[in-house]
């Protein structure tokens, strides 16, 4: 038996024990949520009304069934490039045009993203225009979403298009350790746009002022000064532009460090509530879980770029995905699609750990936020953003268990009553 032929199977295994997977948790979950649409957890049932937990259901159940819509065209698409020959289709009609060489492989990469943007674009027009409408969250015009459209095109050819000229210039120059000089420039992009978005690529996209509140700034300045924490700025972000969900989150690396807060947020929580949301967000801060998962980043990707320095030389790896690799120039941005088609497929089963190792943090944020501000204004927060978010209060549990990287609103104020909170 051929190494192609395994490579084919192993491929098809992981597709349809994937797609099988995902199909019964997403039916598991749209099961359970509709099951309990009718009442209010018993928990719940004096803070949270039965119209807005109806809501989370409803809006919960139209994101599950549209997601099992964009998961079975997902793996249409997937075949479509792969078994059924388009990404050698592509390759051999760019060859035709352009011949090999540097110019053909980059072209490969814009015209495989391009198609790929196209084919995603009806679901993500119909979750914006239409689910997110439905419920009110929308706040995206056309004219907005258009220049949003225009912007990322224009970041992608100038960030993405270096990047990635570089990447192949190392995957046909460096020699065999190719990889670790690419690992290394990609964990370089990764550090370095930590600093760069907040400064120049987020104000493109959204307005930030500073807090103008002087009570409010002298609140979150003091709980920051108590956890030890800096910052350069704190910063107000028009988020209700395009969306009516509300968020506030740290931003930059370094010296560019900064707090942002939703408009949204602000406008919905008391001032107790915000200093809890921010003391959550400190607790992530203080149990470095950013610095935990950027070296969790740094392993998986140079795991995977030895992988993909191995798959690349394999004429098998070609093959045994219907792609024919070329013989008179180099099949690094083919080996580069193919290893980024292929490995969501094998990294899907172990996402549940990683979706573990999120909510560990989150209620090591929530304990260390109840340490600093009490449990009663976090709960309130809490239960003020899961309603305005309209998440669910009764989600599959071996649904969460495989995807949810917040843990859902019961066991979240469970632990803090465990840990001798308010209930």
């Amino acid at each position: 038996m051929s190494a192609s032929y395994l490579w084919t199977l192993a491929f098809a295994v992981a597709l349809l024990g994937g797609l099988g997977t995902k199909f019964w948790l997403a039916t598991r979950q749209i099961r359970h949520v509709a099951r309990h649409r009718a009442e209010v957890p018993a928990d719940f049932a004096g803070t949270v009304s039965l119209p807005a937990h109806q809501k989370a259901a409803d809006y919960t159940l139209a994101k599950a069934r549209l997601g099992l819509l964009e998961m079975a065209f997902g793996a249409v698409v997937l075949l479509g490039w792969t078994l059924l020959g388009g990404l050698h289709a592509l390759n051999q009609a760019l060859l035709a045009m352009l011949g090999p060489g540097m110019v053909q492989q980059l072209a490969l990469l814009a015209s495989f993203a391009l198609i790929g943007g196209l084919l995603d674009l009806p679901f993500s027009l119909y979750a914006t225009f239409v689910v997110e409408e439905r419920f009110g969250f929308n706040k995206m015009t056309w004219k907005l979403w258009l220049a949003d459209l225009a912007k990322g095109l224009v970041l992608a050819v100038a960030i993405g298009g270096p990047v990635a000229w570089l990447i192949l210039w190392l995957m046909g120059a460096a020699g065999p350790l190719w990889w670790v000089w690419a690992w290394a420039v990609w964990m370089g992009v990764n550090l370095l746009a930590m600093v760069v978005y907040p400064l120049f690529i987020a104000p493109w996209f959204n307005k930030f002022k500073p807090l103008e509140d002087e009570a409010l700034k002298q609140r979150v300045t003091a709980l920051m000064q108590r956890c030890g924490f800096r910052a350069k700025g704190l910063f107000v972000m028009d988020g209700s532009r395009r969306s009516a969900h509300a968020n506030a989150y740290f931003t930059g690396f370094g010296a560019a460090k900064r707090v942002v807060f939703f408009d949204t947020l602000l406008s919905r929580l008391t001032a107790d509530e915000v200093d809890a949301v921010l003391a959550h967000e400190l607790g992530h801060f203080r149990h470095k879980h950013l610095v935990k998962m950027i070296a969790l980043l740094f392993a998986f990707s140079a795991v995977g770029f030895w992988l993909l320095g191995y798959l690349s030389r394999q004429p098998w790896f070609y093959t045994g995905l219907g792609v024919g690799p070329n013989l008179e120039g180099p099949n690094d941005a083919l080996a580069l699609l193919l290893f980024l088609l292929v490995v969501p497929l094998f990294t899907f089963f172990i996402s549940p750990l990683l979706a573990q190792l999120s909510r560990r943090n989150e209620f090591q944020a929530d304990a260390f936020a109840v340490a600093q501000t009490g449990s009663r204004d976090l709960r309130n927060a809490l239960l003020k953003l899961y309603e305005d978010n309209a998440s669910t209060l009764t989600p599959d549990p071996l649904y969460v268990r495989f995807y949810y990287s917040h843990p859902p609103a019961s066991e979240r104020l469970a632990r803090m009553a465990a840990a001798g909170g308010t209930p």
